[in-house]
């Protein structure tokens, strides 16, 4: 499994629009063949900065959703949004504990 994990930055104006298209859009996000969970958190220190996490079965399917039409949609409504460039990491899980 791939754990995806973006960081990203938003000028204050913009945030609501950043929540609104969130919420808008995460059911189809999460919906997305190959995720597998999604999460969105915010800095508890600078409130203007957020990061999604998401489980992905495969690298595969999460190239198909970068390159796949909500991707475009999704991405191309944020990317003027954002204050600071983002980042994203990619990780294998290797364990979790209950």
């Amino acid at each position: 499994m791939l754990v995806r994990i973006v960081k990203m930055g938003f000028y204050k104006q913009n945030i609501d629009v950043f929540l609104d298209n969130f919420e808008n859009t995460k059911r189809e996000i999460r919906a997305f063949e190959g995720c597998n969970f999604l999460e969105l958190y915010r800095d508890k220190t600078n409130p203007t900065i957020f990061f999604t996490y998401s489980y992905w079965e495969s690298e595969e399917a999460l190239d198909n959703y970068k390159k796949s039409e909500l991707f475009k949609r999704v991405w191309g409504k944020i990317k003027p949004l954002f204050s600071i460039r983002p980042e994203a990491w990619s990780a294998d899980k290797l364990e979790t504990l209950d």
